[in-house]
């Protein structure tokens, strides 16, 4: 190592050493750095929950050096999905900050198929709503006090085993979903709860509603299994009660379809009693 020791072997070697920086790791970070990259930026303010469209954004070219691993490049990756933040004008949209389901308040609202609505119902006092303990996937019976004005409290067929989806304050935040309002220290107790419903249902609960007189009970809580058998079984009920035109129909042209026998033809040709008529003649 005595060579080190040598000053002019000590400046060559820092002569090629700054050569090598200058002409080849120099040009390679350059080069990195002005590397161009499409990215997606945001153009209008997004809240939480929002639907990205394409009026929201728009895709821009940028240096790729330093830019987060998980920032998307492409609008189809985006276009439809939610935020799951707040998004300003000038950020860049990452993997982490988009859903492909809306945030948790009303996500229950996008899951409606069309076959079942959604109706909310409005809790009179705090005993009728189960004292703020429904939550979303309970089984609950309705119950009416002086069902159409005969005077009697019965629990209509058509809402023995009714789900619940919802359940919100007068502050309109679900308090099931963990929503409350910052402004608000306490839990705030429920105003009305939304039912997953058909529309036969649906008009039930609209003319009580109407009336102002109704009354939630617990039936079932637990597993999505077991409260599908008790909607599954409302179901039938419901399609028996309802019957659709097109089964109405199938019924109707089966019963005409049975061939009518020799002897029923001849019954009905032949007066209906014989004895009579020749008596009377």
């Amino acid at each position: 190592m005595s060579f080190l020791k040598n000053r002019t072997v000590l400046g060559v070697i820092c002569i090629v050493l700054s050569l090598l920086i200058s002409f080849a790791l120099t040009p390679l970070f350059t080069q990195s750095v002005s590397q161009k990259t499409t990215v997606i930026r945001v153009v209008k303010d997004i809240k939480v929950g929002d639907a990205i469209n394409k009026d929201m954004i728009q895709t821009v070219e940028v240096g790729g050096y330093n830019l987060p691993e998980d920032v998307i490049k492409q609008q189809d990756t985006v276009l439809g999905k939610y935020a799951e933040a707040d998004l300003s004008p000038g950020d860049y949209i990452l993997t982490a900050k988009l859903s492909d389901t809306p945030a948790s308040e009303n996500a229950y609202l996008y899951n409606l198929s069309g076959d079942k609505q959604a109706i909310s119902v409005s809790i009179k006092n705090f005993a009728g709503g189960l004292s703020g303990k429904l939550i979303s996937g309970d089984i609950v019976s309705v119950i009416a006090p002086d069902y159409k004005k005969q005077g009697l409290t019965v629990i209509p067929p058509e809402l023995t085993y009714v789900e619940v989806i919802g359940v919100t304050a007068s502050t309109g935040y679900d308090t099931d979903a963990g929503e409350q309002s910052k402004n608000e220290d306490e839990k705030q107790l429920p105003a009305t709860v939304t039912l997953l419903v058909s529309p036969e249902q649906a008009k039930i609960l609209a003319e009580l509603e109407a009336g102002g007189k109704l009354h939630l009970s617990l039936v079932y809580r637990g597993s999505k299994e077991n409260a599908a058998k008790f909607i599954e079984l409302q179901d039938k009920v419901i399609k028996t009660l309802y019957p659709k035109p097109a089964e109405q129909t199938a019924e109707q042209t089966a019963q005409s379809a049975v061939p009518e026998t020799p002897a029923a033809s001849m019954a009905q040709a032949e007066p209906e009693n014989p004895v009579q008529e020749a008596g009377g003649e």
